[in-house]
């Protein structure tokens, strides 16, 4: 048993070839993440309030369009005979509900 470890094990070249490419990605890595840290692409705090104002409106107006077309379907509904379910089927209406998607949070 203590043959076959030693048959499996990796020689001395081995062992210093894989330290030194270890090393090598080792620095190359390093040298990314420098690049990262010292990046100048970040979003300056402008940028992001731009986006933040832009994302409340949209989702504002989506509120709005969608208590709007709300109030439009309960009024069609309420002189008519079959459940809303029914009528969204007829019409081909597809809810937020239907696709799970939800109003992005503040």
């Amino acid at each position: 048993s203590e043959l076959k470890d030693l048959n499996s094990s990796m020689t001395t070249p081995e062992i210093a070839r894989e330290i030194e490419a270890l090393r090598k990605d080792c620095a190359s890595y390093a040298e990314k993440l420098e690049r990262i840290k010292c990046a100048t692409t970040h979003v300056t705090p402008e940028e992001k309030e731009k986006v933040c104002r832009e994302q409340q409106l949209y989702r504002r107006e989506w509120r709005r369009r969608k208590r709007m077309a709300t109030e439009l379907l309960d009024a069609i509904l309420e002189g008519y005979p079959k459940s809303k379910k029914q009528f969204f089927e007829e019409v081909g209406i597809e809810t937020d509900e239907d696709h799970g998607v939800v109003l992005p949070a503040t």
